[in-house]
């Protein structure tokens, strides 16, 4: 950076000038500020007021303070890289302007007085105990989710879904146990058992009964835009309700109902199915929603709303201060969530920072925009648009394949694992009462139904396509295709190589 350039600069969220006569104590809190909220540049040398160059050369002691202001004047340290710009001073001589280089923290930096400042526009706004909080809430230092629901006990926690969460992960911790020594789950207070918010979202017998709006409600809506009044066009409106893990799986499969589908049969006589948006992209707009909402807002759930040419998800809260809606793609910031390790063990989250990423390749690679985020207020809005399915309907349907009595049905896929009936060859096969009738755990029964309710009668099924589907590994794709063949729901089929199954006719 020149000299030019910093002149060029008005004070602003991420530029300061400061006079080389500040006092160390003084430059902590905009050093601080700038740590806690987006980072910057602070120009020494510069009077702030006049934008007269006064230079550092002839200042060393001063200089050497300022230097030590990250390090002995704020709490944590404050990591930062300095330079020296060369420039001509008011006085017509060679001179430097130093320049702080600080970055954004994922710490709350105080200074020596315990006061906490963030820079907002172009000032340093020292921060109220509340906006401490938020900002401690947004950082992810102290995360709501920790904190005891005064109101319940250990009598509101399922045992019985404790328990599978706790054979899943491999530990032989009593539940009661597990609570109060993992993940601040519970904390006893006079003798008695006081479940954190995390443990009810999670174990709860009801979690509405403390958090009634922390729920997931789906709209759909007739054409391209929300009316309202006489014109109100909503034809579905249902909501999900339960454990956090329910409401994903409800919601997910729901909307599964809702999507177009494009099914035909190729010249190799194998079913291929185009969905109206990718299987990931819709679940992990769930997750991420149910995961990642402000639990603190009480007044408003999840709200998904399904149009024809778009979905648009809408979730209680802000981003992070450190996420910034146009670099969303490349962000990585995580709140270290027990809500987000306990649907990791569940396969719902992989890798945490990595979904928005794999959302904005899988529309690419299936021919769509990519997903939009909007912060409206106190929601934020994730958007995912189905331009260019319709015309590649139409283009389709135009098609002659030359296949005699190929039919090519684009209507909303009936999924419903309450009462789906999956019907090829005149018979009907209730495949859900064959697999919860089986001795398999709930985990691997919904990865069974999922790959069921995915495949057609004459598709070929394979590990690799089972590794895809669930974003699994091979072994355990294997493992899943084992249960399935024990079941009598597959058969090998032949010319197709090694490790090949077609459902069977039953």
């Amino acid at each position: 950076m020149t000299i030019e350039e910093i002149l060029s600069l008005d004070e602003s969220q991420t530029f300061d000038r400061k006079s080389i006569n500040i006092a160390p104590r003084d430059l902590s809190n905009h050093v601080s500020a700038f740590a806690n909220a987006d980072g910057g540049i602070i120009a020494i040398g510069i009077s702030d007021k006049s934008k007269r160059i006064e230079g550092v050369d002839d200042h060393q002691k001063e200089v050497n303070e300022l230097l030590r202001v990250p390090m002995d004047f704020c709490t944590p340290t404050v990591p930062f890289v300095h330079e020296f710009v060369e420039c001509i001073d008011s006085k017509g001589r060679r001179n430097h302007v130093l320049l702080l280089h600080i970055d954004a923290s994922p710490l709350i930096h105080e200074n020596q007085a315990h006061d906490a400042y963030m820079r907002v526009g172009d000032k340093s706004k020292q921060l109220s105990f509340e906006d401490r909080m938020t900002l401690t809430f947004d950082k992810g230092l102290r995360i709501f989710e920790d904190f005891p629901v005064p109101e319940a006990n250990y009598e509101d926690i399922d045992e019985t879904y404790l328990k599978e969460y706790l054979q899943l992960i491999g530990c032989s911790k009593p539940p009661r146990e597990y609570l109060l020594h993992n993940k601040n789950f519970a904390t006893l207070r006079d003798g008695v058992l006081k479940p954190s918010v995390a443990a009810i979202l999670l174990f709860g017998k009801n979690p509405q009964q403390f958090f009634p709006r922390a729920r997931v409600r789906f709209i759909r809506y007739e054409g391209n835009e929300e009316k309202f009044g006489a014109q109100m066009n909503v034809v579905k409106d249902v909501t999900f309700e339960g454990r956090i893990l329910q409401q994903i799986q409800n919601t997910v499969d729901y909307i599964q109902t809702q999507i177009k589908e494009r099914t035909y049969l190729t010249s190799g006589g194998i079913f291929t199915t185009e969905l109206e948006y990718p299987e990931f992209v819709r679940t992990e707009l769930v997750v991420n929603a149910v995961t990642h909402r402000d639990y603190t807002i009480r007044g408003t759930e999840i709200q998904i709303k399904m149009f024809d040419d778009h979905l648009v998800v809408e979730s209680p809260g802000n981003l992070p201060k450190m996420v910034k809606i146009d670099k969303i793609r490349e962000s990585h910031f995580a709140r270290i969530s027990h809500i987000a390790e306990y649907l990791k063990s569940y396969k719902y989250v992989k890798d945490f920072g990595e979904g928005v990423d794999r959302m904005c390749r899988e529309m690419e690679a299936s021919g769509l925009p990519k997903p939009e985020f909007r912060q409206v207020a106190f929601i934020l809005k994730a958007i995912v648009k189905n331009t260019g399915f319709e015309q590649q309907k139409v283009d389709f349907e135009g098609k002659n394949l030359g296949i005699e009595g190929e039919k090519v049905d684009f209507e909303p896929q009936k999924v419903d694992f309450g009462s789906q009936k999956v019907v090829f060859d005149g018979q009907k096969v209730d495949f859900e009462k064959i697999i919860s009738q089986s001795k398999y755990n709930s985990t691997a029964k919904n990865h069974l139904k999922q790959i069921i309710s995915d495949i057609e009668p004459n598709q070929v099924l394979s590990a690799q396509y089972v590794a895809k589907l669930l974003d699994c590994s091979k072994t355990s794709a294997i493992n899943l295709l084992s249960k399935i063949k024990s079941l009598n729901l597959i058969e090998p089929v032949t010319g197709k190589g090694k490790g090949k199954y077609i459902l069977k006719k039953i």
